[in-house]
């Protein structure tokens, strides 16, 4: 008698046919199928830089206290819990201990050792750690130097033919360029991402960094990643990754670096004078709004508004005046503020500069000798008896003579000129354009003002459908305002 299978058992025994290539992927002419030959040569540049600090405090040993740990699975605070039991929480007296502040990434910069990384990796550190390589050999770190101004530090191991990363000329990234981010993100060690240079010139206020020109990228960047490298196609250094923007803390696509070239310089100023040192203006500056550039006869919205001088700064000292625009620094255009301030900072102190500028729409050029940021105490500011009154032109505002009492309570230094707003209207021009109570107005469409009177009889030339130009300060801090009548 014939019996058959059953079904799926011949099947079963026979193995099945399988095609194998153990080679690597290899480009293909025309097209790149693998990013590996970057990696591997990136990867043992970039290591992992863990910091603690001594603190006296309870310690917590039992790891499910630890705050993060809770707050994920939605657990109180044992903080707030019985404080009764010690023992049962892993709670231990007082005592000197360890803590552990995070994990970071570093880039080797040098041969010898030197790493450049972020200074919030490291700032409250008293011991830092750096791990290298895939067996993660460990050395104690020194801090050389920080920059908090631009969110940077150096650290220095002890090391031999270490392997350095190759620097790119940042400047030359252009917007859509492939990039790689390397780093230890969640503690995942040198991990690698992709993305594309999404924009150049970024800023965020959030980070309240005096010196940002960061590089936007879409590759992942993540918490752990600050510090590490962000690398163009051949492997080169293009920025330090620094800061991401998230509303959930992980990434979404927006990652900042700093540019390599402003890495390199304030690593270079870091190493040679144990400080960065930085070019220094004497201005406070403002970006050319379409509005603003109407009142100053400027076309278009080049150049960064000087809204106030220091007193005996090296711009005062070499002629320029508030209103002035400036629109290059030896001979490189300025397209606003931001631009500005770099390039005045990557001057060394003591240089002569030649900036050119507009002044009531004439070319104008003068030589400022710079002075030492570090050196300037004061940003600018202005060194500049009763009735109130309230400005035609200036509707929904009420401003007062500068008297005694009035000086005393806006701290007003005594060479202040102006008149001082004591009252204003939340539904006026003047309120949307940004003046607010206790605003000093110097001037009214150039022209000074030093009593209420002046400014009733100034604000009369103006016709009620024309702007007005202002020029005010708040707490010292002087600017350029431009009300726009409301229809």
């Amino acid at each position: 008698m014939f019996t058959l299978p059953a079904f799926g058992e011949e099947l079963e025994k026979k193995p099945p046919t399988i095609t194998i290539d153990p080679g690597p992927v290899t480009p293909k002419p025309g097209m790149v199928t693998t990013f590996a030959p970057v990696v591997e040569k990136v990867a043992p540049s970039v290591v992992t830089v863990s910091t603690s600090r001594t603190i006296t405090g309870r310690q917590r040993t039992n790891p499910l206290t630890d705050p993060m740990f809770r707050r994920f699975f939605g657990l109180p605070d044992p903080d707030e819990e019985d404080q009764t039991t010690p023992r049962r929480r892993g709670v231990q007296p007082d005592r000197p201990r360890r803590e552990a502040l995070g994990l970071g990434s570093g880039v080797i910069i040098s041969p010898e050792g030197h790493i450049l990384t972020n200074n919030h990796v490291i700032e409250e550190a008293s011991e830092i750690l750096v791990k290298i390589g895939n067996n993660q050999h460990e050395y104690k770190a020194t801090k050389i130097g920080t920059d908090p101004d631009a969110d940077l530090a150096v650290l220095k191991i002890d090391g031999k033919n270490l392997p350095a990363i190759t620097f790119a000329d940042s400047d030359k990234v252009r917007v859509g360029d492939v990039v790689i981010a390397v780093g230890n993100p969640f503690g995942f060690t040198q991990s690698v991402t992709m993305g594309i240079v999404s924009a150049l010139g970024r800023g965020m206020n959030e980070l309240n960094l005096s010196y940002q020109n960061f590089i936007q990228t879409d590759a992942s960047i993540n918490p752990g990643n600050s510090g590490g490298a962000l690398v163009d196609t051949d492997g080169r250094l293009i920025g330090i990754n620094s800061a991401i923007f998230s509303r959930t803390g992980g990434n979404q696509g927006i990652g900042f670096a700093v540019p390599a070239n402003l890495a390199r310089s304030v690593m270079d100023s870091i190493i040679k004078n144990g400080r960065v040192v930085r070019g220094y203006l004497g201005i406070i500056l403002q970006p050319l709004s379409e509005d603003l550039a109407k009142e100053f006869k400027i076309e278009g919205d080049k150049g960064a508004l000087v809204g106030d001088v220091t007193e005996d700064g090296p711009a005062q000292k070499a002629g320029l005046k508030n209103g002035d625009v400036i629109v290059s620094v030896d001979g490189k255009a300025v397209d606003g503020p931001r631009e500005l301030q770099l390039l005045v900072a990557s001057k060394t102190p003591g240089s002569e500069v030649d900036v050119k500028f507009l002044r009531d729409g004439k070319n104008e050029s003068v030589k400022v000798k710079l002075g030492d940021r570090s050196q300037a105490k004061d940003l600018a500011q202005n060194k500049p008896g009763g009735g109130t009154t309230e400005p035609d032109v200036l509707d929904g505002v009420t401003v007062a003579d500068i008297d005694a009492d009035i000086r005393k309570e806006l701290d007003l230094p005594e060479a202040t000129k102006g008149v001082v707003v004591t009252q204003i209207d939340a539904d006026s021009a003047s309120y949307a354009a940004g003046i607010r109570k206790g605003d000093v107005i110097h001037e009214i469409n150039r022209e000074p003002v030093t009593t209420a009177k002046q400014a009733v009889d100034l604000s009369e030339k103006v016709k009620k459908d024309k702007k007005v130009l202002l020029r005010v300060s708040t707490k010292g801090t002087s600017r350029f305002v431009v009300v726009t009548p409301k229809e």
